[in-house]
């Protein structure tokens, strides 16, 4: 099932999420909508907050975007990208490792039309539960460890146009102000 998905100005997207303590069907349904979701909307990443939940919950596929020559490990062990993905996180936490930072642009897909150059580190380390609720340790770099941050920020309440220059995002503020024009009304319609 398609959810929906909330724009900028949703008061959602500021909510830090709750911890996930049931590892159950609802929980399984859930992510597997917020995929379609992602998908649909030709996303990358999408968390829970963006379809109205703040919950500790964000899903990712990279497979079309990652190459197999990628470094990715989980558990300890080398793993290639088609094996992760999709990537379903739940109560996430992450390590910014040491290294470089990279600064790239990004996008999002509860500001859509809006992009903006973000400095992240290039590599993670990030610590999660799956749907049965095991626990894994994921360090990866790259694209991956760029849409962690981003769909971790997310789930603590953050957005990627509070990592933004200032000044760029003093650029912005007109189509800022329509999202939250748009997003106002919409939760109106909603209530």
């Amino acid at each position: 099932m398609l959810l929906d998905v909330r724009m900028y100005g949703d008061p959602v997207l500021r909510k830090r999420g709750a911890t996930v303590a049931s590892f159950d069907k609802a929980l399984a349904d859930f992510s597997r909508d917020m995929l379609e979701t992602m998908e649909a909307n030709a996303g990358i990443g999408l968390a829970a907050q963006q379809v109205g939940h703040a919950k500790r919950v964000f899903v990712a596929d990279l497979l079309s975007r990652t190459s197999e020559a990628e470094k990715i490990t989980l558990d300890g062990k080398s793993v290639p990208p088609a094996l992760l993905m999709p990537l379903v996180v739940v109560n996430p936490e992450v390590d910014l490792l040491p290294g470089e930072k990279r600064e790239v642009e990004e996008g999002c897909l509860s500001f859509p039309e809006i992009r903006g150059k973000v400095a992240r580190p290039w590599a993670v380390r990030l610590r999660y539960q799956d749907l049965l609720g095991k626990p894994h340790v994921l360090e990866t770099s790259g694209l991956l460890a760029r849409v962690i941050q981003h769909e971790f920020d997310h789930v603590e309440g953050v957005l990627f146009i509070d990592r933004m220059d200032p000044r760029h995002v003093e650029g912005l503020e007109p189509e800022l102000r329509k999202l939250k024009r748009n997003a106002r009304s919409t939760s109106e319609r909603r209530t």
